[in-house]
């Protein structure tokens, strides 16, 4: 029998800074709660001000995740130990896969204002840690928008929805990552098979997420909703409408050992990482072997 997934719970994203200064909303990990397997990290770095952004995210490394960036508005500029160099723009969204270990940054134009976008980090299985690292880059057009009956639009940057299919492809976690907008009183049902890990966040709006009319369900911007088992995600729109990301994807149900940018499976791999850093040694996918700098021209993969 069929069952809706009740709410869980609802989080309110912290203000933090990381990088070199930025303000930015952190929904996990926190005191609350650390992760929702496979999902590690959830931040949106929105903002009408380029003060709260402009100092951006330098030169950093990363181990065992991958990283979803997803810009509605404004430029992120980027650069990495692959020699890729380029940006990310409004509607696009990168996939980065860190695997065995990447430097890069991050850093977003303040003469580009607002600033609309967000940030997912999602786990890899171990027998994928060590993989090498890649990029996957979607350009606006390349993400199907599909309307929904009622209004609204739904667009499809990984996985299967309403008859399309997202072009992020090739992730272990087979992962469904949606932007849907509804207008007011709008209903949509998504299916979020037991085996997912499925989240909700709220950026505009108001919605209920759990199936019921009852107005003390509604839940108003900016709210991370995490859920209860189930096979299907229901959700109705408040008064003025809503806008939110949908993410799921399969649990890997693997112990996690995390520090800082790396995450890991065992507190030993963690140190490996840290020692590979002092060391010179972090970047293991190049073809001549030889220790990262930071230091080359990067190649334009805008």
């Amino acid at each position: 029998m069929s069952k809706t997934r009740a709410v869980a719970q609802v989080i309110r994203p912290a203000g933090v800074r990381e990088g070199a200064g930025v303000r930015l909303h952190r929904s996990f990990p926190s005191d609350v709660i650390d992760n929702v397997d496979p999902f590690l990290l959830f931040d949106d770095f929105s903002s009408g001000n380029p003060d709260d952004y402009a100092r951006g995210f330098p030169w950093h490394p990363h181990r065992g995740i991958e990283t979803v960036t997803y810009v509605l508005a404004g430029v992120v500029h980027h650069r990495d130990s692959l020699n890729n160099m380029g940006r990310i723009g409004p509607g696009e969204v990168q996939w980065m896969t860190a695997g065995s270990g990447i430097m890069h940054e991050e850093m977003p134009d303040p003469r580009h204002a607002p600033l609309l976008g967000f940030q997912l980090w999602v786990n890899l299985p171990a027998r994928l840690k060590w993989t090498r690292p890649r990029y996957q880059s979607i350009a606006p057009t390349a993400i199907p928008a599909v309307a929904l009956d009622g209004g609204g639009t739904l667009r499809v940057i990984a996985g299967k929805a309403a008859g399309a299919r997202g072009p992020v492809t090739e992730i272990s976690i087979a992962p469904t990552y949606l932007d849907v907008e509804l207008p007011p009183d709008g209903r949509i049902s998504h299916p979020a098979p037991p085996e997912e890990g499925v989240l909700a966040y709220l950026f505009q709006g108001s919605a209920a997420f759990d199936g019921r009319d009852d107005r003390a369900a509604i839940v108003s911007a900016r709210g991370m909703v995490t859920f209860e088992e189930g096979d299907r995600v229901e959700v109705r729109a408040g008064d003025h409408g809503a806008r939110y990301l949908l993410m799921a994807g399969r649990r890997l149900r693997e112990p996690i050992a995390r520090h800082g940018p790396f995450v890991m499976n065992t507190r030993e791999e963690i140190q490996e990482a840290l020692r590979d850093l002092r060391e010179g040694t972090f970047i293991r996918s190049r073809p001549d072997g030889t220790p990262d700098t930071g230091q080359r021209e990067p190649r334009d993969t805008s």
